[in-house]
């Protein structure tokens, strides 16, 4: 008979994979979105490719499906084969993005906004994706001036009811805000690919951030659910459970 934990572990597994797919995904479409912009900044696109796609790279419509949509697909087939969650190698990136910013602007005295919207795409894919993985690992904000002194039985039964009283119902509270109508604040984006005030001088990204928000919802109710498996099993006071350092606010 399978254990709670083991199914907990389960849970927790599938959506490591759908974290890792999702940030590679943002890493490829990141690159190849702002190198497009580049060109296209620079009116670079007829010197590479032929006129009618240099014209239909020009076109938000165009970009997502025939681009991004590959590219993330690519994202979660690397994901299948990589084991880690790359979160210090996106990090890392933005870092080495917000560098090139400050190189090119201060000694070249050359700035364009697809830098900014990059970095702000990367940093937010880092936090609201890497949200989930925190909550594994015990490091979200909690009061531990009552809860560190409980015995095991007693915090799974915090952990159970405060996950289906707040956190569960926080982020169903999220996917339907993101959802509920067609004007909604992911739907409306999609559907019309929007991009940024910049325009054309852009990276043709912003319909993402806004479904981030949705991929944030359900990574926290998909890892809520491992959690919540934990926590029934420290009720039970199953063994094996997964240590992990405690970190006191």
């Amino acid at each position: 008979v399978r254990s709670l934990r083991r199914d907990a572990l389960i849970v927790s597994n599938m959506n490591a994979y759908l974290i890792r797919g999702c940030f590679f995904a943002v890493l490829y479409i990141g690159v190849v979105d702002a190198g497009i912009a580049w060109l296209r900044v620079e009116r670079l696109l007829p010197d590479f490719f032929a006129e009618d796609l240099a014209s239909a790279l020009l076109r938000s419509g165009y970009i997502g499906p025939n681009i991004h949509f590959p590219l993330a697909i690519l994202g979660f087939v690397t994901a299948f084969f990589s084991r880690t969650l790359g979160f210090t190698w996106l990090a890392l990136l933005i870092v080495l993005a917000e560098l090139l910013i400050v190189i090119s602007r201060f000694v070249f005295s050359y700035e364009q906004s697809l830098m900014g919207d990059l970095v702000r795409y990367w940093y937010a894919a880092l936090f609201l994706f890497a949200s989930a993985h925190t909550l594994l690992e015990e490091g979200h904000v909690r009061v531990d001036v009552i809860f560190a002194g409980l015995s095991k039985h007693r915090r799974g039964q915090v952990n159970a009811y405060g996950t289906l009283l707040f956190g569960m119902t926080t982020t169903v509270a999220i996917f339907l805000i993101c959802l509920w109508s067609k004007q909604s604040i992911v739907n409306s984006p999609v559907m019309n690919f929007e991009v940024s005030q910049t325009g054309t001088a852009g990276m043709y990204i912003k319909y993402q951030m806004a479904v981030f928000l949705l991929i944030f919802a359900i990574t926290m109710q998909i890892q809520f659910v491992s959690y919540f498996f934990e926590a029934v099993a420290d009720m039970r006071e199953e063994g094996g459970k997964r240590e992990v350092a405690l970190i006191s606010h």
